[in-house]
């Protein structure tokens, strides 16, 4: 797995030299361990340009030997203040331009960063880690693939045994379904999971609540399991009971817009042509103004990252990117239908990690 990181390490470095800076100070910890491996909750790294991996990684002595373990390829420091301890470094061993992670550093850090970095220049270099996130490597990917997976046979577990009926609140099923996930090897939900019931589905981002599932809702289950960090995202929308035909009508055209979507995602694809392809479906059969969010969002180490699949998005696809696309179709004081997939980009069509059947479940 060693040579996963050392490779990332290398990527960054050719970033620098095209950046004009001589070093990278890391501050975010999402970025270290995308780095380097490291778990904890305290950390920095020092990344020097240059055909050699002269990276110096700090953190403080709850983690000896922890970092011993997961970073056991790089120079090691022990220093509770892990930042200003390799600002220090940096400006020790005279480099030149050092940047520094801006769009995560605070005011108050900077003007310390500031004074410490006296007698080298301090430039901002931001998204320069995320810039090397964006493509996934295979590692990134299987963890993604099992994450999809605990979150698939979780869900098929919920509906099995029972759990999503009539009686129960929409906080028991989410609770019942995150601990489903543990059982299938997720470290954590990805996110607070979202159950809503009946007119709670029209709410995008419903937050569960004591209301009680009855017969004849629609039931919005947004939700996703963490695997070595890695998040998967998926939502799926039932029915209890037999559905009206105004329900069966918009299921289907989510399923459309959705499924318009998937077959959008290929390389070299504008992020805004992904979205209008779904939007279109859902424009055209008259409801446009009910799909208020954009498409999608890449999911990784965070579960909303670059690239963003929207009107107003910029760039294109690559393979190797990871994608939602997440139609959605929201009726005010009825109920509302989305539905989401997990892909990878590919040559050709794009994987599916998310696997659970987008028909129109009747529980």
């Amino acid at each position: 797995m060693r040579e996963y990181f050392s490779r990332r390490r290398a990527a960054l470095r050719s970033l620098l030299a095209d950046s004009g800076v001589d070093a990278l100070l890391v501050t975010d910890l999402l970025n270290i361990r995308y780095l380097t491996g490291f778990t904890g909750s305290n950390a920095a790294l020092l990344v020097h340009g240059g055909g050699d991996d002269k990276t110096i990684f700090c953190t403080d002595g709850r983690y000896t030997v922890q970092s011993a373990t997961e970073v056991p390829d790089l120079e090691r420091v022990l220093d509770r203040a892990s930042a200003a301890k390799l600002a220090d470094l940096a400006a020790e061993k005279k480099f030149g331009k050092t940047g520094f992670e801006s769009q995560h550093v605070s005011v108050e850090q900077h003007e310390d960063l500031k004074v410490r970095f006296d007698r080298v220049e301090l430039v901002r270099t931001p998204g320069l880690v995320e810039q090397l996130r964006l493509v996934k490597d295979e590692q990134e990917i299987e963890a993604l693939r099992q994450a999809c997976a605990a979150a698939d046979r979780a869900l098929e577990d919920l509906v099995t045994s029972g759990g999503l009926r009539p009686g129960r609140t929409e906080l028991d099923v989410a609770r019942d379904l995150e601990n489903r996930m543990l059982g299938h090897g997720s470290t954590g939900p990805s996110f607070d999971t979202i159950v809503a019931a009946g007119a709670n589905s029209a709410i995008p981002h419903h937050r569960p609540t004591s209301a009680v599932l009855a017969t004849g809702d629609f039931v919005k289950i947004d939700f996703g399991a963490t695997v070595d960090g890695y998040h998967s995202d998926m939502t799926r929308t039932f029915v209890l009971g037999k559905p009206a035909a105004w329900q069966e009508e918009v299921y289907e055209l989510v399923r459309r817009a959705q499924a318009a979507g998937c077959a959008a995602v290929f390389p070299g694809a504008k992020v805004s042509e992904v979205d209008k392809a779904a939007r279109g479906v859902i424009t055209d059969a008259g409801r446009g103004e009910e799909f208020g969010h954009g498409l999608g969002h890449g999911v990784g180490l965070q579960v909303h990252e670059a690239p963003s699949l929207a009107t107003t998005g910029v760039g294109t696809l690559t393979a190797g990117m990871a994608v939602t696309v997440e139609p959605g179709v929201y009726l005010p004081g009825r109920g509302g239908v989305r539905i989401e997939d997990t892909l990878v980009v590919r040559e050709g069509t794009p994987e599916l990690l998310t696997l659970s059947t987008k028909e129109l479940v009747v529980v």
